[in-house]
């Protein structure tokens, strides 16, 4: 069984930036897509982002394009998230997760692991 854990949440005003990360236990890692999703309160988790095993492709929910980069180093069994320019909108708990097998997608339901999440709080 993969664990995942996320870091790097926090509070932080809006326009500012923050790196989200999230370490994966095991050795499928480096073999599994990975994916960003986020869950603001009060609504369902979305979909924020993801990234193939090796990085070869990446996609974005629209309202994060241009703003959040998805990325992964599996020498280290580490997936990245780097938001800048924040908004009050991208409030909300982040969890990363991990589908076995090689490509991104943009599914919550097709994932198989998931982590215990991380608050991001942005305030105008």
């Amino acid at each position: 069984q993969v664990q995942l854990v996320e870091s790097g949440g926090g509070l932080v005003q809006a326009g500012g930036s923050l790196r989200l990360s999230c370490a994966a236990s095991g050795r499928t890692f480096s073999t599994a897509g990975m994916g960003w999703f986020r869950q603001p309160p009060g609504k369902e988790r979305e979909f924020v982002a993801s990234i193939s095993s090796r990085s070869s492709v990446t996609y974005y929910a629209d309202p994060v394009k241009g703003r959040f980069a998805i990325s992964r180093d599996n020498a280290k069994n580490t997936a990245y998230l780097q938001m800048n320019n924040l908004k009050p909108e991208d409030t909300a708990v982040y969890y990363c997760a991990l589908k076995v097998g090689n490509v991104a997608v943009t599914t919550t339901r097709s994932y198989d692991s998931w982590g215990q999440g991380t608050q991001v709080t942005v305030s105008s």
